[in-house]
């Protein structure tokens, strides 16, 4: 699974949504009713999100409770003609450390092939580095019927091998 846009970090953030409140001494945000967020491709979609912004103005965003109880969302793939698509109960993005989780539920597809899915996801963008689990919270629980999952797709197509080749 491939890097986000990068040319989205310098893009302004939109949200819109039934209702908004902000608190500029906390410098926090939050957004309820069927929030929509946009930062250059990237758009998520949600029933509520918190934006908050650290002192050196590193923002973190947490979205939860979308259609189906599902958080997502989808970024065109740095470099790429295609998109990184993803869905959970809550999704945590802190822009400082370039990590995302997914809670819950979670999935995340690359260029319409490749997926990861499990109960928590982890991805590291400086990284390029997953981790799924079938517990949540990063955890292994055995015995259950929940499977973490990984799927890659062949980039090339299969050799020919003799018996296939045309005669």
């Amino acid at each position: 699974l491939a890097h986000a846009e990068l040319a989205d970090r310098s893009k302004p953030v939109k949200v819109t949504a039934d209702r908004c409140s902000n608190d500029d001494r906390k410098k926090v945000s939050t957004c309820e009713g069927a929030v929509v967020l946009t930062q250059g491709t990237l758009t998520l979609h949600a029933g509520k999100i918190v934006i908050s912004q650290d002192q050196d103005g590193f923002q973190k965003g947490v979205a939860s409770s979308g259609a189906g109880g599902l958080a997502r969302f989808r970024q065109k793939r740095e470099g790429r003609n295609d998109y990184i698509e993803g869905e959970a109960e809550r999704i945590v993005y802190d822009a400082k450390s370039d990590t995302a989780e997914l809670f819950n539920r979670a999935r995340v597809t690359s260029g319409g092939k490749d997926e990861v899915s499990g109960q928590y996801i982890s991805y590291d963008g400086y990284n390029e580095v997953y981790l799924v689990t079938n517990g949540p919270n990063a955890t292994v629980a055995p015995g259950t019927k929940t499977r973490a999952t990984l799927e890659i797709q062949p980039n090339k197509a299969a050799p020919k091998t003799a018996a296939s080749a045309p005669k």
